[in-house]
């Protein structure tokens, strides 16, 4: 049977195409060999389960291994001590298999809940002895270990499993603990519910820091479509196809596989790309970051159900999108950890950044979508979209003609300070309904700022080039069309596009068309 690309459940190396996980392992089990306490902490489907089970097998040759999942505990194991000590054993029953019978006896009866005390240090003593039988150390993982933080039971069982650890020098003990789940363990305290702040125990101030980079890099990403090659021979560029996967995703797990998995499955075959060879293409990753765009998935549903329970991390991610502010990057403030731990976020030269441009694209299209029903220039770009396509080309000077003149009616009295924050906003909103579901676009990362922004607009397989800026003076505007010509060369392009805002009372409003050097700009002001 063929491999395939797996963006469901865990990846197994002999049915699902992976990347080479065995730096990552050696380097956990260095922290592992150092007796070290820690957290393995990532967004949702950043492949922590995976890494967990292959952690696993990699360390029994010197470790007895116990791996469990709290998330297979309901939340009733979560709501008295002594369901919670029966749940606990009968998931260790499972991990293990060949405890000594006096230790499997009395586990039995706490899993059965038939044993005279049910209690987490009867446990944890039952542990201890176990320990102490042991001719390998013991490592405890638990995987998705935040499944049930909100509750007095499971900070017990933190303090109980922090205490228990501390006294490894002198008692037999766990020689490591890695726990697993998208919550930092230094975070958990801020999940309880403020009428039980008072009974907080502190499992969180022994964790070591988990640094290991769990992303994939190009080398990683080519090496997996090495596999795929050599099963197919596409022909296809590993390194250039493996770059450009690593550009739209920083190496997010699952969104390099989810690229992979549309072209090998969904599009590979129609009229547009007949075969593999067809598919594995810069046109053919495009057409798929398309689509995962437009997706409507779990692991989006995760992140964005993030910014209703977190408000404050929406109005970072749009001062971040369309206002261009500098944000830095302080690691102690606790919207930049939030974002952070829930994927938004990385950290760049320290300088907070949106993750990847799949979900900086994602956040555009929620963010413009909350404001559909009631914009004025979202509803002209539905009613005249049909205008701006020309044998089948987007005219992309027409949409700025169109759209200057019906800022200006609808907004041309607003002050500056209110057309200044909306005003790419509101070009977006106009934009949106005129490529739905032909074309996407994206904003290059290097070039958002609150002067300016450089937006790439992709339709029918062309590319165009258009920058959005605050006019700040003839001398600044220069500057920025050379800047725009630099960036058509990056792009080996001959037409570019401006659209500048200008509070100048003097100024001249439309669009005008100008030669630099042997490239077109045309500009539109606002």
């Amino acid at each position: 049977m063929a491999k395939i690309f797996n963006v469901n459940g865990a990846c197994r190396p002999e049915v699902h195409y992976m990347v080479d996980l065995t730096s990552r392992l050696e380097s956990i089990k260095k922290m592992v060999d150092a007796g070290d306490y820690f957290v393995m902490n990532r967004a949702r489907q950043y492949g922590k389960t995976t890494t967990l089970q292959a952690l696993a097998a990699f360390l029994k040759k010197d470790y007895v291994v116990v791996s469990m999942d709290f998330q297979v505990m309901d939340a009733l194991s979560f709501e008295s001590t002594q369901n919670f000590v029966a749940a606990f054993a009968e998931e260790m029953l499972d991990a293990v298999e060949d405890f000594p019978e006096e230790i499997r006896e009395q586990l039995v009866a706490f899993a059965e809940k038939s044993a005279r005390i049910n209690s987490l240090r009867a446990l944890f003593k039952v542990i201890k002895t176990w320990c102490g039988k042991l001719e390998k150390a013991p490592v405890l993982i638990i995987d998705e270990i935040d499944s049930a933080t909100n509750n007095q039971v499971f900070l017990d069982f933190l303090a109980q499993l922090r205490a228990f650890y501390l006294k490894r020098p002198n008692v037999p003990a766990f020689q490591s603990v890695i726990l697993a789940g998208v919550y930092d363990i230094r975070s958990i305290k801020r999940k309880i519910r403020s009428d039980e702040e008072h009974k907080e125990n502190s499992p969180w101030n022994i964790a070591a820091d988990f640094d290991v980079d769990m992303s994939f890099g190009v080398t990683d990403i080519a090496k997996m479509l090495l596999q795929y090659e050599s099963d197919y021979h596409t022909g296809m560029d590993v390194n250039g196809i493996s770059e450009l996967i690593y550009n739209y995703t920083s190496g997010y797990p699952v969104l390099v596989s989810r690229i992979c998995k549309i072209l090998d499955e969904k599009i590979a075959g129609n009229t547009i790309f007949p075969d593999k060879s067809s598919v594995w293409t810069k046109d053919g990753v495009n057409e798929a970051v398309k689509r995962i765009i437009k997706e409507d998935n779990p692991l989006y549903e995760s992140i964005l159900d993030k910014l209703r329970m977190y408000p404050e991390l929406k109005s970072l991610l749009q001062e971040l999108l369309f206002n261009g502010s500098p944000i830095p990057y302080v690691a102690t403030a606790s919207y930049i950890k939030d974002a952070t731990m829930f994927g938004f976020i990385r950290n760049e030269d320290e300088m907070a950044v949106i993750a990847n441009r799949i979900f900086e694209a994602v956040l555009y299209n929620t963010f413009i979508a909350e404001e559909f029903a009631n914009n004025k220039l979202y509803a002209i770009g539905v009613q005249e979209r049909n205008q701006f396509v020309v044998g089948g080309h987007l005219d992309i000077r027409r949409i700025l003609e169109k759209f200057i003149e019906a800022f200006a009616e609808l907004y041309g009295d607003e002050d500056e300070k209110f057309l200044e924050k909306v005003g790419r906003k509101y070009f977006l909103l106009f934009l949106k309904p005129i490529i739905n579901g032909v074309g996407n676009y994206s904003i290059e990362p290097q070039t958002r700022n609150n002067e300016r922004m450089d937006l790439v607009i992709y339709y029918q397989g062309e590319q165009n080039i258009l920058e959005l800026k605050i006019w700040r003076g003839n001398a600044y505007n220069e500057r920025g069309e050379k800047q725009l010509s630099d960036y058509l060369d990056y792009y080996h392009m001959k037409k570019g596009y401006m659209l500048s805002f200008n509070f100048n009372k003097k100024k001249v409003c439309g669009v005008r068309e100008m030669i630099l050097g042997d490239k077109v700009l045309i500009e539109g002001v606002v």
